[in-house]
């Protein structure tokens, strides 16, 4: 096997195996960054051995024996208890440990992600601890996503980890009694992270499926941990109905395939039959919340047979009680587009006007790319020119910056 193959497996194998080897060190040894180094050095290690022995049978297995030995090592240079000592060596080979059973969780990262969702952290840092430790995101990736300094991201997770340590944040996942108020931390890090790979906030790449495949997983989890709480339901349902057109997003160049565009046919329809099943059961709880209805609007465009059978009326009016439960002026965006498909493109330039003028989303290239198309539409080609250069202009990634240019070239 050649290198450059060698370096896909471990690249593969990183973002298969880092959240459940980074959990499972801190659950053994207490110590947040003693874990992400030692699963780093484990990966470091693949990278100068698997091309001189081969790719190991089980790959996970041989990166936790890397990582646990690589513990054991700081442990007894340092001046360490000895129970942290004995938890390390007693760590299995493998890649999945048996989990502790007084939290009654079948897995490390749910514990490790309902610890980094403790309310004693602000929001920001939830999302981001989560994002470094369970994903695997750089603090470079992170700082975009947030659209802050690397340094002021880099700061941030300090704070945080010193945070769950000097307050002595439990790693586990909390009682029945705190669950629930504990819950839209966790339900919050977990559509960060799909969206952040359904699209990812830059690089070459214009989506990342592991993120959004580990979003899903992670979710699973969640719901069935919690089967009475419609809003993980919700928030499955509408993962699921959100990857369901993961095949058709792009096409075999890299570039946009915009949703009127795509090929039905590449849809996942059983993904989509899924995601129906846990949107019905959500809302017969009678409970509604934000993720309920993004997964109802996920719902209409997934159940149309054809762009011009989907019910843009509809769509409106549920990001119109989605703004209510949640303002933002993201939503108020999205809510002009779906207006403008119902009631033409002049009522939607109104609304995105109004955003525009209020300043919110200064700076956001999809208010520029919105306001492009609709003037696009409208016949105003010189105004929609320079709306697109806008945009370009502010596009973080490769294939959005593609694709407004090649609408900007469309409209002349």
């Amino acid at each position: 096997m050649s290198g450059a193959d060698v370096t896909r497996v471990v690249e593969e194998a990183f973002r298969e195996e880092w959240g459940r080897l980074v959990a499972t060190l801190i659950r053994l040894t207490g110590d947040w960054d003693l874990a992400e180094e030692c699963a780093q050095d484990a990966f470091a290690q693949a990278l100068a051995r698997w091309p001189r022995d081969g790719v190991p049978r089980r790959p996970g297995a041989w990166l936790t024996t890397a990582a646990r030995n690589r513990a054991l090592d700081r442990l007894r240079r340092g001046t360490t208890e000895v129970a942290r000592l004995r938890s390390v060596a007693a760590m299995p080979a493998g890649p999945d440990p048996e989990p502790v059973e007084e939290d009654h969780v079948p897995d490390d990262r749910l514990r490790l992600m309902f610890t980094c969702c403790h309310p004693a952290l602000p929001l920001e840092a939830q999302v981001a601890l989560t994002l470094r430790t369970l994903a695997g995101l750089t603090t470079a990736e992170i700082a975009a996503a947030f659209m802050v300094p690397e340094t002021t991201m880099a700061q941030r997770l300090v704070r945080a980890k010193r945070k769950i340590r000097n307050a002595g944040i439990p790693y586990r996942v909390p009682p029945a009694r705190l669950l629930a108020e504990r819950t839209a931390g966790v339900l919050g890090v977990l559509y960060v992270l799909f969206t952040e790979g359904y699209s990812a906030s830059g690089g070459p790449s214009p989506a990342r499926p592991e993120l959004t495949a580990e979003a899903i997983r992670l979710a699973r989890v969640l719901a069935g941990l919690m089967p009475g709480e419609p809003e993980a339901q919700g928030l499955l349902a509408l993962m699921l109905l959100q990857d369901s057109r993961r095949a058709a997003r792009f096409d075999a160049a890299g570039d946009i395939v915009t949703l009127e565009f795509q090929d039905r046919a590449k849809w996942d329809h059983d993904e989509i039959e899924e995601g129906l099943r846990l949107l019905d059961d959500a809302l017969a709880c009678r409970r509604p919340g934000p993720y309920q209805v993004q997964a109802a609007i996920a719902a209409c465009h997934a159940t149309a047979l054809d762009p011009d059978d989907t019910d843009w009326p509809q769509i409106a009016g549920l990001y119109a009680q989605l703004a209510r439960l949640t303002p933002s002026p993201v939503i108020e965006l999205n809510r002009a587009v779906a207006v403008a498909m119902a009631d033409g493109p002049l009522a939607g330039l109104r609304l995105v006007d109004e955003l525009r003028a209020g300043g919110a989303l200064a700076g956001h290239h999809l208010l520029a790319a919105t306001r492009a198309d609709l003037l696009r539409r409208l016949g105003r080609t010189a105004d929609a020119a320079q709306a697109y250069e806008e945009a370009l202009a502010l596009a973080p990634t490769d294939a959005e910056r593609r694709y407004l240019a090649r609408r900007r070239d469309e409209t002349g």
